[in-house]
């Protein structure tokens, strides 16, 4: 018998609809009915590609026992925290409170009938294992809450006061900070510090790709020439791609590596990490014209194109899961690989060893197709045979929600792409247009829907600020000034509903969390919108986006000076700042015809703008500089001029 989640849109509630557990959709109705039944509230909190949520549903919320204690003893409610980001920001603030380390998905919370949390842990299983709290099963755990409420146990109901208190109180910073070019010079040394010198990456197992601190390290080496930003980079960047958290098969990027050596992955695709590490790939090849790296940008976006969209949509993520194991969609046998290629190459166990193919598996048994040396000579036609192999399978559960942050940063990455390869830069002139068609009704913009529904939940602040960046992004490489109309119209709606004094929040709905500023699960939506007001305020020449993006910036200097590492994004917008942008002025003609060279101009911070110069006219923030009709001569110009 299905419970509450029936009639919700969201692929997350709906993987739940069955499960024993009256579950309850985040609504009035069931904080309505804990107060009147005097019962605490349990708030799970996941997404349709966890595998941990998969875990806890299918050892907890299908347990018969831990569902009778949940339907008789609480009102049990289910959030996807791709749906409502903001109830998820909130939480995870609760979470860091309660247990002074971050939290993860599956969330679980445990509130008063009042809905003030007291209690915040991820994934519980249904038995107890040790004697503390922290080891008690889900059993216990729910017998224990349900009998202090029912008892109106007052330090239960005083802790959760005092949680309140906290989270309801915004930390302001000590104070401001000169905004500093030499920040970067301390982020350097806090990234060195993390730095992984055998395998890449900035942290031990697990690792996640980090693609805003790479961005930051590419930004560095074209500012500085500093080799050490530009060997992590590039160590980082190859590593990755060797195969593992890098489907070397379909192409695209899994969400992290289980292991140091970026083998193992959690095998589940997210939309926001592709997007991010195709534009990094990208910009790096524009540096420093390694084929490699384009090859793989393209691998990203074509597995993004083939596999996860739809009418120019794109889907949000797929599983880890399928026929109920982790990875079993990705890896091969070792005979099936051996048999598949043994009629096609007389060097079929030279071809296996480099493919990383052996009997006894470099996972569970079984392979993860990995290159640490050389390719095979006929990888190209390889790839096609170990992906007819996989055709026989099932493919993991894809999540088609349509969010406007995440499809947001694919769209630049592909106008990105675009300057290289034209036929992205059509793509994502549609995709943009069907996102807006989509997201943006009756002049309100949307967060998320899945195609062919009309969406529910209004945006939040990274819808906004995403967006927005896109479309200055689109502007860039189109020249078309319906684009900057519309940024604007973005911009200037996130600072009435979001903004205040130089600190913005995330949210103006259930909760008002407090937008973060630095680059955790993905770039952080201040630092995005910092950036598209920096562009936009330089091309139509309105200076009230540079002083909201200064106001912003110097609001945060404290953090931002001490602990840079945090805040890569955030970092590159000061550097932004303080060294100043350049504006590339020309006919349309001038700019579209070379983008290509126009694009992988070494300084980072360049904008471009169409107007009746026959020659290409450098220019700051109040006057121009040079002037020249070499292309070859932009960038000795530009360097000049800083």
């Amino acid at each position: 018998m299905s419970n509450k989640l029936t009639y919700e849109d969201s692929p997350y509630l709906q993987q739940h609809k069955n499960n024993p557990v009256d579950w309850y959709p985040w609504c009035d109705e069931a904080f309505e009915k804990a107060q009147k039944e005097n019962k605490a509230i349990f708030i799970s909190i996941g997404y349709s590609s966890c595998h941990w949520c998969h875990v806890m549903e299918e050892n907890v919320f299908e347990n018969e026992e831990c569902a009778k204690i949940l339907n008789e003893n609480f009102v049990s409610i289910k959030v996807d925290r791709e749906e409502r980001p903001d109830i998820d920001k909130h939480f995870q603030e609760v979470h860091m409170l309660l247990n002074r380390r971050p939290g993860g998905w599956p969330t679980s919370i445990f509130c008063t009938p009042q809905n003030k949390p007291f209690f915040a842990g991820t994934y519980i299983p249904p038995e107890s294992r040790a004697g503390s709290i922290e080891g008690m099963g889900f059993i216990e755990l729910t017998k224990l809450i349900a009998q202090k409420i029912n008892e109106n146990d007052e330090q239960l109901y005083k802790n959760a006061d005092e949680v309140e208190g906290f989270i309801n109180h915004y930390e302001h910073p000590k104070e401001a900070t000169l905004l500093k070019e030499d920040f970067y010079k301390n982020f350097l040394h806090q990234v060195k510090n993390n730095y992984d010198p055998r395998f890449g990456g900035f942290s031990v197992s697990p690792k996640f790709p980090q693609a805003n601190t790479l961005n930051t390290l590419l930004t560095i080496d074209r500012l500085y020439d500093d080799k050490a930003a530009r060997a992590m980079l590039l160590d980082t960047l190859n590593n990755m791609s060797k195969g593992g958290i890098y489907d070397l098969i379909d192409g695209g990027f899994c969400r992290y590596s289980v292991d140091e050596r970026w083998l193992v992955p959690h095998f589940e695709k997210m939309l926001y990490d592709n997007a991010l590490l195709c534009e990094v790939y990208t910009k790096t090849y524009l540096i420093y014209k390694d084929e490699q790296h384009l090859s793989i940008a393209k691998s990203i976006a074509d597995f993004w194109l083939n596999f996860m969209s739809e009418n120019g949509l794109f889907y949000s993520a797929s599983d880890a899961d399928s026929q109920g194991e982790e990875g079993s969609y990705f890896i091969y046998t070792y005979d099936e690989v051996k048999q598949a290629l043994n009629d096609k190459y007389e060097n079929v166990d030279k071809v296996l060893k480099q493919l990383g193919v052996t009997q006894t598996g470099n996972f569970e048994g079984k392979n993860i197709i990995r290159i640490d040396a050389d390719a095979p000579e006929e990888f190209a036609e390889i790839k096609t045979i170990l992906q007819n192999i996989r055709k026989d399978r099932e493919y993991p559960f894809i999540d088609k929600k349509v969010q406007t942050s995440w499809s947001a940063m694919m769209l630049k990455s592909l106008f990105i792409l675009g300057s290289i390869d034209n036929k992205y830069n059509k793509i994502a002139v549609n995709s943009l247009n069907e996102l807006l068609k989509t997201m943006y009704i009756d002049e309100k913009l949307y967060h998320t829907t899945l195609i062919h529904k009309t969406p529910k939940i209004e945006a939040f602040l990274e819808d906004y600020a995403f967006l927005a960046d896109a479309i200055m992004s689109a502007y860039k490489y189109t020249g078309k000034d319906i684009y900057l109309i519309q940024a604007q119209r973005f911009i200037n709606i996130a600072l009435e509903k979001f903004y205040k004094n130089g600190v913005w929040n995330f949210s103006d709905m259930d909760f008002e969390t407090k937008a973060e500023i630095s680059d955790n699960t993905y770039t952080s939506s201040v630092a995005v919108i910092i950036e598209a007001m920096f562009s936009l305020s330089s091309i139509i020449e309105d200076e009230k986006y540079a002083h909201f993006a200064f106001k912003t910036l110097e609001y945060n200097s404290y953090e931002l000076a001490r602990r840079p590492v945090l805040y890569p994004k955030m970092l590159e917008q000061v550097l932004r700042y303080t060294k100043g942008e350049r504006i590339i002025k020309s006919t349309q003609d001038n700019l579209s015809n070379h983008i290509d060279k126009l694009s992988a101009l070494k300084y980072p911070f360049i904008l471009l703008k169409s107007d009746s110069n026959s020659e290409y006219l450098i220019c700051g923030d109040k006057s121009c500089f040079s002037s020249t009709d070499d292309l070859d001569q932009l960038d000795k110009l530009i360097i000049n001029s800083i």
